[in-house]
């Protein structure tokens, strides 16, 4: 699977983003995809996951209920909306093949990632 990330930016706080991730691969992945996040100075977070056979997906609390994902089959991309964003949700962004879960998104994501700055 190869992964790119892509569509971060500078926003103001209380804006919104839409992140891509296309899988460039010519096989076919059956493992679900996540992003990741990683701030200065912290560790790196697993914040949402989808599955790729059923489309069920999973959220971090931290962004549950702002954040959406989802997934455009024949595109194969994933996308991650992104609003009501904080000076907080400010990192660099990944997507990786991920294993995904209620209580974790486990994950290796490899990459430059997509920068988002959420600032005034």
């Amino acid at each position: 699977v190869q992964l790119q990330a892509s569509g971060g930016g500078l926003v103001q706080p209380g804006g919104s983003l839409r992140l891509s991730c296309v899988d460039s691969s010519t096989s076919r992945n059956s493992y679900p995809i996540a992003w990741f996040r990683q701030a200065p100075g912290k560790e790196r977070e697993g914040i949402a996951c989808i599955s790729v056979l059923d489309g069920r997906p999973y959220y971090a609390v931290s962004v549950k209920g702002r954040f959406t994902i989802s997934r455009d089959k024949a595109e194969r991309t994933t996308y991650l909306q992104m609003n009501n964003l904080e000076p907080d949700d400010t990192a660099v962004y990944y997507c990786a093949s991920a294993f995904c879960s209620d209580n974790s998104i486990l994950g290796d994501p490899q990459g430059q990632g997509t920068l988002v700055t959420v600032s005034s």
